[in-house]
């Protein structure tokens, strides 16, 4: 028996109440963007700089609270401590010492003399701050020049206004998982670009679908109002795009449960990025197409204002 989350016969208005989609949006676009304007992204290692070592406990599991009074007296800066995967593995995070690369190495000493023989020592790197702010540059064009082969990507399997629409909503869903982790303090390090890079990609991978059929229904339906052949072409993919949605979401909270601490930041975002991916190919990529000059099997001009008050 085939499992339907979506009656065949659904006629959800969703075309009907994008402007409350709209101020919904923007509420929270600007809540993120208050929230890194105000508290900022908390930059991992990888992109601030300092030392980061991976130890597994050889006694058992780590007494993490005496490691962190341990290394507190060392008065190395900022550190934390937190387990992952095994009880007895532990992740420790300083931050840069001042006096370069000589500096970092006399500090992983002291942290190995005062952490003694009964630990492992499984990774120890160090990032430098040039290294940090060329990883920053390198993340940022990742997602411009993501951004660019999928506007081009679309401009060509569709037309410019399906391209147009596509890059805002998808601007809409980056914009939003970075406010996300401003506003939870979430680290953000290369991890959380490839968490970006996989909303962005499921993100229009959803919104092609939807777009695809209101071309073929732009064909189809040369009569029917806008507004009226938008909403059906939403709803006639309403089905698979739940479906595919909740089987991805369903693989993340799994990966969030039991992927361990490493992982859960990237986890979380991806949890974030399909749910406002979902949501925003459903009530925005496809309303805000009504605002562009559609054309009827690529001849005839549909007005803008008449389609923007259907």
């Amino acid at each position: 028996m085939a499992l339907h989350l979506v009656p065949h016969d659904v006629n959800v208005a969703f075309v009907k109440w994008r402007r409350i989609y709209f101020i919904f949006s923007m509420i929270l676009f600007v809540l993120a963007v208050g929230a890194g304007v105000t508290r900022g992204l908390n930059f991992g290692i990888d992109f601030k700089g300092g030392i980061l070592l991976e130890v597994r406990n050889k006694s058992g599991p780590a007494d993490i609270s005496t490691m962190r009074r341990t290394l507190g007296a060392l008065n190395l800066g900022e550190v934390t401590l937190q387990e992952f995967g095994q009880p007895s593995d532990v992740l420790i995070r300083v931050e840069r010492q001042a006096g370069g690369e000589k500096a970092q190495i006399v500090a992983i000493a002291k942290i190995k003399t005062a952490l003694g023989s009964n630990v492992d020592y499984r990774r120890t790197e160090f990032v430098g701050p040039q290294v940090g702010r060329e990883l920053i540059w390198a993340g940022f064009w990742a997602m411009v020049l993501a951004l660019l082969g999928i506007l081009i990507y679309v401009w060509f399997r569709f037309e410019w206004q399906f391209s147009f629409a596509a890059i805002l909503a998808l601007s809409h869903d980056i914009l939003l998982t970075l406010g996300f982790f401003a506003v939870l303090r979430l680290e953000f390090n290369l991890a959380t670009v490839a968490a970006l890079l996989t909303v962005a990609g499921y993100s229009i991978n959803d919104t092609v679908v939807v777009f695809d059929r209101v071309r073929e229904n732009l064909r189809k339906y040369k009569k029917m109002p806008l507004a009226e052949l938008m909403n059906k072409s939403i709803n006639q993919t309403l089905s698979r795009t739940v479906l595919t949605s909740v089987t991805t979401l369903l693989a993340i909270i799994a990966l969030v449960v039991f992927g361990g601490q490493v992982i859960r930041d990237f986890s979380l975002a991806l949890v974030w990025g399909v749910v406002i991916g979902t949501y925003s190919s459903i009530c925005l990529a496809v309303p805000i197409l009504l605002y562009f000059n559609l054309r009827r099997d690529g001849t005839v001009p549909q007005n803008v204002k008449d389609a923007a008050s259907g």
